[in-house]
C-alpha cells in the first residue's frame, strides 16, 4: 500500500446535519459514544497499511483539527502521516472549495509531490468497514483509470444516491446522480440478470449506487481535474469519464451508511444498540481507533440499562436507559428516563461546588426526572429537572429556546440549556 495516497473529504457546511454541525465540521461529529465519524475511515485505512492520509476541510475546522492531532500520532520513525489541508486563498485561486472534484484540484498541489501510482478517495462522514487492500488490488487487475465502490441499494435510497447502468458483459453503461422515483422506473434495475455480477439474492436492492469512494490512477487524476472545470466528482467526473477511460465497479455488500443528515445520523447511532447490530465497534480484528482518554470507569447506582451504549467517565444514578447511546463524561440524574436516544456527552466534569460559575442554569448533563425519548443531546447541554422531551404531538420541523426538531427527532444542540419543567 505504500504506492497510494489516501484523500478524505471532509464535505461541506454540512446543512443537513445542523445543528449538530454549528460549531464543528461533519467529520468531527461524535457517533457510538465515544468516536468520531472521521475515525472509520481513517481507522479502515490504517488496517491495511495505509499511512499517507490527507483530509480536506473547508468549515468550522477546528475540532477536527484537534481531534486529528491528538489521536493520530504515528511512528516518527515511518513516512506516515494523517493531515488536515482546511481550505486557503492563494494567488491563483481565491474561492473556497465549490464541491468534491474542485476540493481535491485546490489540495492537489500539496500532494503531487508524493510518490504514489493510485489515489483513494473517501468521505468523511461514511459508517462502514471495508478492506481497501481487495478494492485497490482490483483497480490494478483490471487495469482501471478509474475504480468506485458499489453497493445494491433499494429504490428509497437510490434517489438519495448516484446510481449505475451496467451492460450483460458487466461493464457500466450509465450514471445518473440521485434519479427522481419516476426516473428510477424508466430506467429500471441496474444490472441484467446474467450480467457477472448478478445476484437474485439483491431482488430487494435491484439498483447499484455509488457509495462515494474512489480510486484513481495517479495520472489519470491529475488529466482529469487539470484539463476541466469539473466541480464534483457525482454529477461531473463519473459521467464524463464514462466515454473516455475504463471505468469499474468494486461491488460491496457488506454494510455502509452515509452519515450526512440527522435522521441518518440518529438511525445510524441507535442502530448500535440492537442484538445484532449489522454495525459495531467490537470487532477485535479491525477495531476503530480514535483519541486515548485517561477517564474513569463509568459508575451507576440503581439503574435500569436495556440495549444501551455507554461510554467511560459517566456518572448514573438511578435512571433508566434503552436503546441510549451515552457518550464521554455524561451525567444521568435519578428517576431520569431516557429511551431511543443520543446523549453525546461533555468536553469536561461539573460538580456542585461550581455553581458560582455556573449562575442560575441546571447542571451539565440531564437532571432529575427528565425523560428524553428519540432525542438527540448534544455535548456540554444541561437539561434541567422535569424536563420531558418526547414529542407527542409527531411534529417533523420546529425552533424552541434550547431546542429544535428535524426529521421529528427532536435536538438539543451544544452547550444549550433546557429550563427545568420544559415540555416539548
Amino acid at each position: 500500500m505504500r504506492d497510494v495516497l489516501t484523500i478524505i473529504l471532509g464535505g461541506g457546511q454540512g446543512s443537513r446535519l445542523y445543528p449538530l454541525t454549528q460549531t464543528r465540521s461533519k467529520p468531527a461529529v461524535p457517533i457510538g459514544g465515544k468516536y468520531r465519524l472521521i475515525d472509520v475511515p481513517i481507522s479502515n485505512c490504517l488496517h491495511v497499511d495505509l499511512r499517507r492520509i490527507f483530509v480536506l476541510t473547508q468549515f468550522n475546522s477546528a475540532s477536527l483539527n484537534r481531534h486529528v492531532a491528538q489521536a493520530y500520532r504515528l511512528d516518527l520513525f515511518s513516512k506516515g502521516f494523517v493531515e488536515i489541508l482546511a481550505a486557503e486563498q492563494t494567488p491563483e485561486n481565491r474561492s473556497w472549495f465549490q464541491g468534491t472534484a474542485d476540493a481535491v484540484r485546490q489540495a492537489m498541489r500539496h500532494f503531487v509531490s508524493y510518490d504514489a501510482d493510485y489515489y483513494l478517495i473517501l468521505a468523511g462522514d461514511h459508517l462502514f468497514r471495508m478492506d481497501f487492500s481487495e478494492l485497490i488490488e482490483a483497480h490494478v487487475a483490471s487495469h482501471a483509470d478509474i475504480t468506485i465502490a458499489a453497493q445494491p441499494v433499494n429504490a428509497d435510497d437510490a434517489t438519495q444516491m448516484g446510481i449505475f447502468k451496467f451492460d450483460a458483459a458487466g461493464q457500466i453503461v450509465g450514471f445518473e446522480e440521485k434519479p427522481s422515483a419516476e426516473r428510477l422506473g424508466q430506467i429500471g434495475a441496474s444490472v441484467p440478470p446474467g450480467a457477472p455480477m448478478y445476484s437474485p439474492d439483491d431482488a430487494q436492492t435491484p439498483f447499484v449506487a455509488s457509495m462515494g469512494i474512489y480510486v484513481f490512477s495517479r495520472q489519470v487524476l491529475h488529466d482529469v481535474l487539470e484539463r476541466h472545470a469539473y466541480i464534483d466528482f457525482g454529477r461531473e467526473v463519473i459521467p464524463a469519464a464514462l466515454g473516455t477511460h475504463r471505468v469499474r465497479p468494486y461491488l460491496f455488500r457488506g454494510y455502509w451508511a452515509d452519515v450526512g443528515t440527522i435522521e441518518s445520523f440518529y438511525e445510524a447511532n441507535v442502530g448500535l444498540t440492537a442484538p445484532g447490530a449489522p454495525f459495531n465497534f467490537y470487532d477485535p480484528h479491525r477495531p476503530i481507533y480514535t483519541n486515548s482518554r485517561f477517564l474513569p470507569p463509568s459508575r451507576y447506582y440503581g439503574c435500569t440499562i436495556r440495549e444501551s451504549l455507554v461510554a467511560e467517565g459517566c456518572f448514573m444514578d438511578d435512571c433508566h436507559l434503552a436503546h441510549a447511546v451515552v457518550g464521554i463524561r455524561q451525567r444521568i440524574d435519578r428517576g431520569a428516563r431516557v429511551t431511543r436516544s443520543i446523549v453525546l456527552g461533555a468536553d469536561h466534569y461539573e460538580s456542585e461546588g461550581d455553581a458560582p460559575t455556573r449562575g442560575n442554569r441546571p447542571m451539565l448533563g440531564v437532571g432529575r426526572d427528565v425523560v428524553l425519548d428519540r432525542v438527540i443531546v448534544d455535548k456540554n447541554a444541561r437539561i434541567g429537572d422535569g424536563a420531558r422531551l418526547v414529542n407527542e404531538g409527531n411534529v417533523q420541523h420546529a425552533d424552541g429556546d434550547g431546542w429544535c426538531i428535524r426529521s421529528g427527532i427532536i435536538i438539543v444542540p451544544k452547550g444549550e440549556t433546557i429550563a427545568p419543567g420544559t415540555v416539548v
